[in-house]
Parts: C-alpha cells; structure tokens; sequence
C-alpha cells in the first residue's frame, strides 16, 4: 500500500514540474504574463482530459487530437495558443462564460478565473471524458452542456465573454446575440481575403456589435459546427 502511494505521489510531482516547465519555457518566454492565469496552467492537469495514450504528451507545444464518438476528433489547442487566447480575452473575476470546444480542459482553467462557466461540447464520448475531468478537480463552477455547439446555450445567456476553441469559418452570428450588452467574443477566423488565420476578439458594445481586434495569428482546424455552408451549382 504505501507503495503504491509512493509511486502516485511520484506521479503527482512529475506531472507538476513538466507544468512547471510548459510555463516557464513555453508561455512566460511569449508573452503570457498575467499572473492569475499561469497560476492556472501551473495548477491544472491537463492529463485529465486526454485519453491515457497521450498522457505523456500533455505538456508539449503541440495541438492535441482526442478522439470522440463516431470517428470524431476535437483539437486541445496548444498550450501556447490557449494561453494567449486567454489572455486576450481579459477575464474578470464576474465574468459569466461561454467555453466551446475545450473538451474540458479550457474550462478547468477558466473555472479559476470567471465567476460561472458554461461549457459545451456536442459529442458524448467527449463530453463524458471532460465531465470526469472536471468532476476530480472540483470545479463546482462549470455547467457542463452537451448541444450542436454552434448554437451556443442559450440558457445560459447573457455572456460577458463566449470563447470558441478552433477555427470558426461562419455560425458567429447565433453566439454573438448570446453575449451581454458589453461582450466579447474570440474566435480563430479568416478576418479578411489573404490575411491568414488569426485569434480574433469580437466586441459588443451597448447591445451593438463595436468592432473586432485581430489579436495574434495562428492555425487550427475549423471546429465541428462552424465548418462554411457548401455551395452548390447546377
């Protein structure tokens, strides 16, 4: 017994410096300086929410691909990207949020910094692993929603901040209408012809659209939902 309390002690430690290192070699160094939020990714597992093949690759500089029900994949953004998404979002300690997409994971992180957090996530098998996650970290916070993710939670609504964790080519006008008077919305968009991908945060301001900031560039899938409707031709 008191090996096996050894050997998950062990475990605990390890886990904690490879945070330790992802921190202070990959986010500190670009930028990510908000104090809260590292304590976040110091104190989060982020093991917890990918499938125990992966475990070992859960604090490096990569995306992360968890797989789902029916062939489905959700991509953890990398811990980089998150992070200065995050940032950019400016979170405060009132804050209600919307999280879409994060399997769990970004949701944990937020959990410590908003007030309530709405996630949401349209697969089962993706959602079940998250509620898991979330469950052994106690983050009594976060209501967990399983729904076609592109058309937010309504009941949850007005949001001062909506985060969707991928690349969204259309379906932001249904999320935009679920942010307060005074909201923002950040998203991984094409802002215009040629000009790449880039985290983008959309403003609301007095219940009217106020303009959008591109924030930094970067490359994602398009999340599930939010893919540009086909257009077809005779």
């Amino acid at each position: 017994m008191l090996d096996k309390v050894a050997q998950v002690t062990k475990a605990a430690e390890a886990t904690a410096t490879l945070r330790h290192t992802m921190v202070e070699r990959q986010l500190r160094p670009f930028d990510v300086t908000d104090v809260p939020l590292l304590e976040r990714f110091l104190n989060v597992p982020r093991e917890l929410f990918l499938p125990e093949s992966q475990a070992p690759l859960a604090y490096s500089d990569m995306a992360a691909t968890v797989p789902g029900a029916d062939g489905r994949k959700r991509h953890l953004l990398p811990p980089l990207v998150l992070a200065r998404m995050l940032q950019g979002a400016d979170i405060r300690a009132q804050d209600r949020v919307l999280d879409i997409g994060g399997v769990g994971y970004s949701a944990a992180l937020l959990s410590g910094l908003a007030e309530k957090v709405v996630a949401l996530e349209c697969d089962p098998q993706l959602a079940a692993r998250a509620k898991a996650g979330l469950q052994a970290l106690g983050c009594d916070n976060v209501q967990f929603e399983t729904g076609p993710m592109e058309k937010g939670f309504p009941g949850g609504a007005p949001y001062d901040l909506i985060i969707v964790q991928g690349r969204a080519q259309a379906g932001l006008e249904t999320l935009f209408e679920q942010l307060a008077p005074d909201g923002r919305l950040l998203a991984i968009v094409t802002p215009e012809a040629g000009a790449g991908q880039q985290v983008v945060r959309f403003e609301r301001q007095d219940g009217r659209a106020a303009g959008e900031r591109p924030l930094f560039s970067v490359s994602a899938p398009v999340l599930e939902g939010f893919q540009k409707a086909e257009c077809f031709s005779l």
